[in-house]
């Protein structure tokens, strides 16, 4: 049989599969926050440093992108491995558009190896969105296939070949979604087809649209995954009304309502009403059943991301004393 067609999920368990400090945070029923950290045009190591050592102190864990909408930057894997040197907690973004299944596994064996617990699997956007429209496309694997690509290195501990791995990748598996782009009804019922394949966390797109997030966990609270599942939903300041427009115009999956670009438009600081607006979101969403946690994305602004989590009352974050506790 394929390995790629088994389902290698279960119900979530309390027992540890990583030991990440993501996984002992939600494991323990805390409210989790993750950030963001946009990766250089550069061979400095000292810019991720930089902007790393913000997050690190008001967050559980930080992603590490990988070549987000097409644009080329440091690698994700190269990120990943200057946080683990510094004593942060990276999280690995996997996106199926630049390489093959067999320079994944390997990736990922390699990340585990330098000390990567949690990894995001992405199909990713394509290369059009990029300002590299040229280059060639790999797309071996999509999310789903990814994700079960992960679980069966983890817990069958072989390769996708059968071969047998001698120590496996011991990581906390997530995926993406989108509750707010059309079709509605499928994103709940894809929602499911990544847990089945293997997904035990989930990061959401930017969340503008309180309804519509609101009418996608109620649907996943009706399915149960809410039990199945952590899902941290993605939020982010705007910096300005000219920032908001061109997002919901040029960034793949963006959904920005017509009465948040008007709210912008109508102030009179403009970058202070888009981080009080997030701030807002941070605070109704966390009152929705099923919502474990957020995400917050704002690009090359991790200064603003550290006063956003402050003034939404997240901190302090629960030290490892007490998680140790648990």
């Amino acid at each position: 049989m394929n390995p790629l067609t088994a389902n290698s999920q279960s119900e979530i368990s309390n027992s540890l599969v990583s030991g990440s400090r993501l996984e002992r945070v939600l494991k323990a029923g805390r409210f989790a926050v993750t950030a963001e950290l946009n990766p250089p045009d550069s061979a400095d190591p000292q810019a991720v440093y930089d902007r790393a050592l913000v997050l690190a102190t008001v967050c559980d864990a930080i992603n590490a992108t990988d070549a987000s909408g097409a644009h080329c930057h440091m690698s994700s894997v190269s990120m990943c491995a200057l946080l683990t040197r510094a004593g942060y907690e990276p999280i690995y973004q996997i996106s199926c558009r630049d390489r093959n299944r067999i320079a994944i596994q390997g990736d990922v064996l390699g990340a585990a190896a330098m000390g990567v617990k949690n990894v995001l699997c992405l199909t990713g956007d394509g290369v059009q969105a990029g300002d590299q429209p040229e280059a060639k496309p790999v797309f071996d694997l999509d999310s789903i296939t990814l994700l079960r690509t992960v679980r069966i290195m983890r817990d069958a501990g072989q390769f996708l070949s059968g071969r047998k791995l001698d120590v496996p990748p011991r990581v906390f598996v997530g995926a993406v979604e989108n509750p707010f782009v059309p079709p509605f009804d499928f994103r709940p019922l894809r929602l499911l087809k990544k847990w089945q394949a293997g997904a035990e966390f989930i990061q959401t797109q930017y969340c503008f649209d309180v309804p519509r997030l609101r009418e996608f966990m109620q649907r996943v609270v009706d399915l149960g995954l809410h039990e199945k599942l952590y899902i941290l939903v993605g939020v982010g300041p705007l910096r300005s009304v000219h920032v908001a427009e061109w997002m919901r115009t040029n960034v793949p999956g963006v959904h920005i309502p017509d009465a948040i670009v008007e709210r912008l438009r109508g102030a009179q600081n403009q970058t202070c009403e888009g981080k009080n607006l997030c701030i807002e979101l941070i605070q109704q969403v966390r009152e929705m059943p099923g919502v474990r946690g957020v995400h917050v994305m704002a690009y090359r602004q991790e200064e603003l991301v550290a006063e956003i989590i402050d003034q939404a009352g997240l901190l302090p974050r629960v030290t490892e004393k007490d998680l140790a506790r648990r």
